[in-house]
């Protein structure tokens, strides 16, 4: 079984046992986060698509801990003044493992 969640404007496709990033900080003291926004669950059946979302479902998953993305270099120039500056960002995120899709 599989399902599609919506998660920080990004769409991720979830089984169970799946590890997945994504970009959303969490209390030190929780261990677990649960997706409401969930577009589409398949793999039994008939699959159910959500208008625009699957009544009932659910995804839960396990916290695992923060991580960082990876570094993005950007490059800000300004034409004919001599001006150059190279600036850096690396987003933090949350890596989840999910453990059930509760439909």
């Amino acid at each position: 079984m599989y399902a599609i969640i919506e998660e920080g404007g990004r769409q991720h496709k979830v089984t169970g046992g799946d590890t997945i990033q994504i970009d959303r900080q969490v209390a030190p003291e929780e261990k677990s986060v649960t997706f409401e926004r969930v577009l589409l669950v398949a793999g039994e059946g008939e699959p159910r698509v959500g208008t625009p979302l699957v009544a009932g479902a659910t995804v839960t998953a396990e916290v695992l801990g923060p991580v960082k993305g990876p570094k993005i270099r950007t490059v800000k120039y300004k034409r004919r003044k001599g001006y150059h500056k190279t600036i850096g960002h690396r987003q933090k995120m949350l890596s989840v493992r999910v453990t059930a899709i509760n439909v």
